[in-house]
């Protein structure tokens, strides 16, 4: 039972994760590049400080479940948790190391002005924020995997053919 809660936790989480990423991958950022350089950068700047929050708790939760889990289990699935943590993990570098810098300067820039790099500065936390969605997604897509090959308390296999 205490297997089957820490998966429910970890798929939980991972499965916000990739939806925060994947939410603001698919709406968030085509409607910062539609709208004026100063209207992105000012909701940006804000936007960043309730994500920091939430986002990082979410990251925290994920791959501390998913790698407790991998501690848990045996086998296939301890490969499967583990690498699904690992994802989460790979998921917070990516932000904390290339995002989260970049976020520091957006800020500057809504206080200040923009440098003349501004825009492949922006396009590379566009690559970030990518590939960290992508890392989340996979993650939770593991977890998922795993669910679905546990068998149900209860629940009886039927006989493959022979």
């Amino acid at each position: 039972m205490r297997i089957r809660l820490l998966h429910g936790l970890a798929l939980l989480a991972t499965g916000l994760l990739a939806g925060a990423f994947g939410y603001g991958a698919a709406n968030l950022v085509p409607t910062f590049n539609a709208v004026p350089l100063d209207m992105r950068l000012s909701f940006h700047a804000e936007l960043m400080k309730m994500n920091g929050i939430t986002v990082q708790g979410a990251m925290a939760v994920a791959a501390l479940g998913s790698l407790a889990l991998a501690t848990l289990t045996r086998g296939r699935a301890r490969l499967i948790a583990g690498a699904a943590g690992l994802l989460t993990l790979a998921s917070f570098l990516i932000t904390r190391l290339g995002n989260v810098p970049i976020n520091g300067r957006i800020k500057e820039w809504a206080l200040t002005s923009t440098p003349a790099d501004h825009a492949e500065i922006l396009r590379r936390w566009e690559l970030f924020n990518n590939l960290r969605t992508l890392t989340a997604l996979a993650a939770f897509v593991l977890l998922v995997i795993l669910a679905l090959r546990q068998p149900q308390p209860g629940v009886r296999r039927l006989p493959t053919p022979a």
